[in-house]
């Protein structure tokens, strides 16, 4: 498992949360990573920022994960 923060767990949500979003008949065409967010010294406190009107990673896997479950129904 990656550690929040590494792009490699960003894009890996992104690619979850289209998915799950994809399932479910949605998609987001500006659903992507924030490159921005790992410009700086440190990286990213609570992970990258996933665009889509800017969410931390945390709450793009709970949405993921919410939307998984309803596509299962």
């Amino acid at each position: 498992m990656t550690h929040h923060g590494d792009p490699h767990d960003v894009q890996d949500c992104v690619d979850q949360l289209r998915t799950a979003l994809e399932a479910n008949g949605i998609t987001l065409p500006s659903l992507g990573v924030e490159a921005a967010a790992f410009a700086g010294t440190y990286p990213p406190r609570h992970g990258g920022l996933v665009a889509l009107g800017n969410c931390n990673t945390a709450t793009a896997h709970k949405l993921a994960k919410a939307l998984d479950k309803a596509a299962e129904r």
